[in-house]
C-alpha cells in the first residue's frame, strides 16, 4: 500500500481528492495548508508541486498534482470499481473528466467569485450572468445524460460522477438549477454518499 499524503485545507480543490481517498477506505494524511500561505511558493512544497498551488499528493513522497486527474489515478491505482469495469468504462471516466474541467469550471468559477467568493465592491455582476448563459449548454449536456441513466456511465456511481459532481457543486446554489431537474437530483446524490458526507463535514459545509 502506498503512503499517501494529501496537501491542501478541505475546504479548497483537495475536497475532490479527500472525496476520493474516503470512497477508496484508504489511509493517508493530510496537510491542510491554506492556498493563500507563502510557504507553497518556497521549499519544500514548491520543490514538490512548482505552481506553487494546492492541491497535490504525494505518493511515497512523490508528488502528483490537478486534483482531477489525482482522482483518475487512485481509482485505477486501488483497481477500484469506480474505475469501471472495462478499458472503454475508463477512456468514458476521461472524457467526462476532461470535459468537466473545461466546459463547466472556468464559467463556474467565474460565477463563484462574481457572485459571492470576491468582496462586494470588486464583484462584477455581469460577469456572473453570462457565465450562467455559458453554462446552460454543458449543463443541457449533463440533464440529457442524466435522464437516460442513474450516473454518468450508467447505473453504478464511478469516478467520472465523482469529478463532475466535485466541480459541478456550486451549480445547486445558481438560480438556473431548477431548470436541470435530473442533474440537481444527481448532484445531490452524489453529495450525499457517506464519503462525500464525511469531507463536507471537514470542510465545515453545514449539513
Amino acid at each position: 500500500m502506498p503512503h499517501y499524503k494529501l496537501v491542501g485545507l478541505p475546504a479548497s480543490r483537495a475536497a475532490r481528492n479527500l472525496w476520493m481517498l474516503e470512497e477508496l477506505g484508504v489511509p493517508y494524511e493530510n496537510d491542510p495548508i491554506h492556498y493563500t500561505d507563502p510557504a507553497l511558493k518556497a521549499a519544500p512544497y514548491i520543490d514538490w508541486n512548482p505552481n506553487g498551488s494546492i492541491p497535490f499528493l504525494l505518493i511515497d513522497g512523490k508528488p502528483m498534482f490537478e486534483s482531477l486527474a489525482i482522482n483518475l489515478y487512485l481509482a485505477g491505482k486501488h483497481q477500484s470499481p469506480l474505475a469501471g469495469a472495462t478499458a472503454e468504462d475508463g477512456g468514458l471516466c476521461a472524457q467526462w473528466t476532461l470535459w468537466v474541467a473545461t466546459a463547466v469550471e472556468p464559467d463556474s468559477g467565474v460565477w463563484a467569485y462574481n457572485t459571492f467568493f470576491l468582496p462586494e465592491p470588486e464583484r462584477k455582476p455581469e460577469l456572473a450572468v453570462v457565465a450562467l448563459e455559458k453554462l446552460a449548454k454543458p449543463f443541457k449536456v449533463l440533464e440529457a445524460q442524466l435522464t437516460k441513466h442513474a450516473y454518468l456511465l450508467g447505473e453504478h456511481f464511478t469516478v467520472a460522477d465523482l469529478n463532475v459532481a466535485a466541480v459541478t457543486f456550486r451549480a445547486l446554489s445558481m438560480p438556473i438549477i431548477d431548470q436541470y431537474p435530473h442533474l440537481k437530483a444527481w448532484i445531490t446524490k452524489c453529495w450525499a454518499r457517506p464519503a462525500a458526507v464525511k469531507v463536507r463535514l471537514m470542510r465545515g459545509d453545514k449539513i
